[in-house]
Formats: structure tokens, sequence, C-alpha cells
């Protein structure tokens, strides 16, 4: 019961927050909307380097906590102040270099980690920074506003009525994932319908941002809302399969009801380059 109060609590207060912010704050192409995704990259990053720590990958949370950031600070400084894009490539390039290089002067008996460190640096470059530097992309788009906010209707919708459904009708239908066992053939069904009526009610009350290019309206919100489901789906799995490598439930504590930070963005991960990809094939 509690659990499902925290998670009562942090939809009504979140859902509002988000769209308040997408909507109202579209200076700079949603400079507001960029830095929180670059905040939410670092600590995700941070929690993710908890997890490399316990298999033995010698990475500090702190500098996770700044590699985390690198890709979406790069990404928004191209977006919402107009610098050049080899910014990109730069600043990951810098990130990497620091893991080849810290160790160099280093006493014998650590350097016998490097290659360990050198593998969880990148990794920590890539995973969540990478995948959500895609939203700060979408603010490039015209209609940035919408289809923003459709997409994170999309991921949200997909997880709390998947959660919904498990709870109401998954018991008999668990267990055939063995990463995440609790999660439910149901919940699956469940989110994958609401991401559909998402995207359905997108091609049919924001027409000027979801105009199809190819395929009837209807088709091609249906398909933007399958395929973005079944990647958020695959995300929160993804980081389901880790915490499970590493013994752990949660990926931290900072969201109430949820866990780690990595819980809350996990889906939004995996969803945000593929329907950035759909979107742009089927409406761009």
């Amino acid at each position: 019961m509690k659990k499902l109060i925290e998670r009562l609590l942090l939809f009504v207060i979140g859902l509002p927050l988000v769209i308040g912010i997408v909507v109202l704050l579209p200076y700079k192409h949603h400079l507001a909307v960029n830095l929180v995704v670059i905040l939410l990259s670092a600590l995700g990053a941070g929690e993710f380097a908890v997890f490399l720590k316990k298999n033995h990958k010698p990475i500090t949370v702190r500098e996770a906590l700044i590699l985390g950031a690198v890709n979406p600070l790069a990404v928004t400084l191209t977006v919402s102040f107009d610098l050049q894009a080899p910014i990109i490539p730069g600043m990951f390039i810098l990130g990497a270099s620091w893991f080849l290089v810290s160790r160099i002067f280093a006493g014998e008996d650590k350097l016998k980690d490097v290659m360990d460190r050198v593998a969880a640096g990148c990794a920590v470059l890539v995973y969540p920074g990478l995948f959500m530097a895609w939203i700060i992309k979408m603010s490039r788009l015209v209609h940035a506003d919408r289809v923003i906010l459709m997409f994170l209707l999309m991921v949200i919708a997909n997880d709390s009525v998947a959660w919904v459904t498990g709870m109401l009708w998954g018991k008999g239908n668990q267990g055939i994932i063995h990463a995440s066992p609790h999660k439910s053939v149901a919940g699956f069904i469940g989110g994958l319908i609401a991401s559909i009526i998402v995207g359905l009610g997108a091609v049919f009350f924001i027409p000027e941002a979801f105009s199809p290019r190819r395929v009837p309206s209807a088709w091609a919100g249906m398909a933007l809302g399958l395929i973005s489901g079944i990647a958020a789906c695959l995300g929160d799995l993804g980081e389901s399969a880790m915490k499970r490598s590493v013994n752990m439930k949660d990926s931290g504590t900072l969201m109430p009801g949820r866990g780690g930070v990595l819980d809350s963005i996990d889906s939004l991960c995996l969803a945000a380059p593929v329907y950035y990809a759909s979107y742009w094939l089927l409406f761009a």
C-alpha cells in the first residue's frame, strides 16, 4: 500500500511538473528540459557506477557523475547555444581520454585494473547519457514541445499502465523473463496498448506535429506508439538485467516509490532514440 501511495503521489506531482516544463519553458530550444536531462543523466550514471563497482570495475561515482553529463551537455551546447557540431565527438573523446591516461603514472599495483577502468569509463559515457541526449535532439524539431510531450506521455503511460495491469491480471503470467521475474505478460500488453493509444491521440489531436507522410494517420500513430512502447519495455528490462547481475533490487533510493534515478529513466533511455528515428521516418 505504501508503494502504491508513493507512486500515485509521484504521478500526481510529477506529471503536471513535466508538462509545465515542456510547454511553458520553450526558451533556447527547451533549455529547461535539456538541463533536466543533463541532471538525470549525471545522477543515473552515478548509480550505474555503483553497479560497475559491485562488479569490481574501478570507477568512482564522482567520475561517473561528470562523464554521465558529457554527452547531453554537448548536445545542449549545440542545440540551445548553436555551438559547432564537432563539440559532441570532441567532448566524448575528452571523457574517454581521461580513462586512457589517468593511470599512466600510477604504481604497478594500480596498473592491473587499467583495462577494467577504461571499459567502465566508456560504458558510463554511453549509458545513460548518450541515450538520453536524443531527448535534447528532439528540441530541434518543428513543434518540439508537442513531440517531446508525446514522447514523455507515451513512456509514462506505458510504465504506469503496465504496472497497474500487472498488479490486476499478472499473477498467473509472471516469471517468463528471468531478468525481471515480477514482470508479467499482462503488464507488457497493457503498457503497449497505452503507448498505442497515446500515439493515436497524437495524430488525431495534434495533426500539425503528427501528420504522416506516406501512411494513413491511424497506422502511423499506432506504429509510433507500438515501436516506442516496445523500446521502453526493453529499456526497463535491460536495466533490470544489470541490477540482477550485481544482486541489486533498486539502483538507488532517490525517487520514492520507484527506487533510484536510473530506475525512473531506464525506459526513456532506449525509447528516446527509437522514438526520434520513428518520428523522423513517419512524420518529419
